[in-house]
């Protein structure tokens, strides 16, 4: 599958984007082992979040589905699940593998969790250190999937300081703590979201955050509630880009989630010169949300703030194509996190810029963007599913026809990326053959 966008120019719009992917998830695990029914709307139903709908499933959770993105997870309580039949497929998502190593590391019986070959590839190590000194039993290949998570194992709080700032990481070791006897709390390098924390808070439990330090008691019993899904600001920031690259545009994206510890790429394209305003701000299930106004915009590079890394780990391919648009050169820091990704992301984007005529020097944890102009030609998604976007979104601004490479993933994350895109004006054609 593959994306042929032409040269063209979005136009002013009122738009929704799906629902926020990381909250989706965290709704079925913990709905799932809360009492009683949590009634969740705006919920993703990308392949991701279906992965781990029906991981949920095969562990004996009721899960009504009322509409696209209305269900009900019938929670049975911290100890309801029951042992799968099989190896639970978690296709491409690495979030569900990290979060359910944690969520089964505490149950009464075995699991194996096992995904497509992206994520097989993927190093999972950083979230099996941590849960194995808290007494469970993870197998693994040389660090990567599948993982063999044993049950019946008495789990240990511990203080445990993260080498690498990681949300998923935290928040595996934060479900395994609901498990442990005793305080877990996790030590952050740098702030990462905090959608765990502010659910587990939402369905009652106790979880003390200070300054870096979150902590939750072994044991707490969760109770249901109703969740409203924000859309995902990560989908966002593609109709904020593509507002942005456009001669004269103006787009609202409405009831969009703007958790601070998730705004960086707000933060950085504004640095930039971007006319971006948060309007109408509220709280949907202890989420702040806001609807987001974006005019087309001339930007400068700069120094990137490493210290924003952590807060927009996820949008750093649209910043990439955002540096390519700007006036001078655009330097980033402190992202190597980027290449264990998807992809490796530092390299799949600056291959692709490089393809449509932008200079790019990599480093290890690093590169540098040189502004100038999109041409046409082919580029490579190597199966990661934003870089495919990115690269789409600044298809549209070159100078020729771009055609973007494997293109299948997007579906993971943003159904229907390419008629919302083509609805706001991008020449946009998705090719199957």
């Amino acid at each position: 599958m593959h994306f042929t966008v032409n040269p063209s120019n979005v136009h002013d719009a009122a738009v929704t984007v799906p629902g926020d992917k990381s909250i989706s998830h965290r709704a079925l695990m913990l709905g799932s082992i809360a009492n009683g029914s949590t009634d969740v709307s705006g919920f993703l139903a990308g392949e991701d979040c279906l992965a781990t709908l029906s991981a949920m499933r095969a562990m004996g959770i009721q899960i009504e589905q009322a509409g696209p993105t209305d269900i009900v997870v019938h929670g049975r309580g911290l100890h309801g699940l029951d042992r799968p039949e099989r190896a639970l497929d978690l296709g491409n998502s690495g979030t569900a593998m990290r979060l359910m190593a944690g969520l089964l590391s505490g149950q009464a019986f075995d699991t194996q969790l096992i995904g497509d070959e992206s994520l097989s590839s993927r190093p999972m190590g950083r979230v099996i250190t941590p849960l194995l000194a808290m007494g469970a039993d993870i197998g693994s290949e040389a660090g990567r999937p599948p993982l063999k998570v044993r049950g019946n194992r008495t789990l240990t709080a511990i203080e445990y300081e993260l080498p690498v700032a990681s949300a998923q990481v935290k928040s595996a070791v934060l479900l395994a703590g609901m498990y442990a006897e005793g305080v877990t709390s996790v030590v952050e390098p740098a702030t990462t979201r905090d959608h765990t924390e502010r659910m587990l808070r939402a369905m009652g439990a106790e979880v003390e955050t200070s300054g870096h330090r979150i902590s939750v008691q072994g044991g707490q019993a969760l109770e249901s509630c109703s969740i409203q899904v924000p859309g995902d600001l990560s989908s966002a920031a593609f109709v904020i880009l593509a507002a942005l690259l456009s001669d004269n545009a103006e787009i609202v994206i409405e009831s969009v989630g703007v958790n601070p510890t998730r705004t960086g790429v707000i933060d950085i394209l504004q640095a930039m010169g971007a006319d971006i305003r948060l309007e109408n701000p509220r709280l949907l299930s202890q989420e702040p949300v806001a609807d987001i106004r974006v005019r087309s915009s001339a930007m400068r590079g700069g120094v990137v703030d490493p210290g924003l890394v952590s807060l927009a780990i996820d949008e750093f391919p649209v910043l990439f194509v955002a540096a390519a648009a700007a006036r001078g050169t655009t330097r980033f820091s402190g992202i190597g996190e980027l290449r264990v990704k998807e992809s490796d992301r530092i390299a799949a984007m600056s291959a692709g810029l490089r393809a449509l005529g932008i200079e790019v020097d990599e480093s290890a944890d690093g590169a540098v963007v040189y502004g100038g102009k999109f041409t046409g030609g082919d580029v490579e998604s190597f199966g990661d599913h934003r870089i495919a976007m990115s690269l789409a979104v600044a298809a549209g601004s070159s100078r020729g026809p771009v055609v973007v490479r494997d293109t299948a993933t997007v579906e993971t994350s943003f159904p229907g990326f390419a008629a919302l895109m083509a609805s706001l004006g991008l020449n946009i054609e998705s090719n199957t053959a």
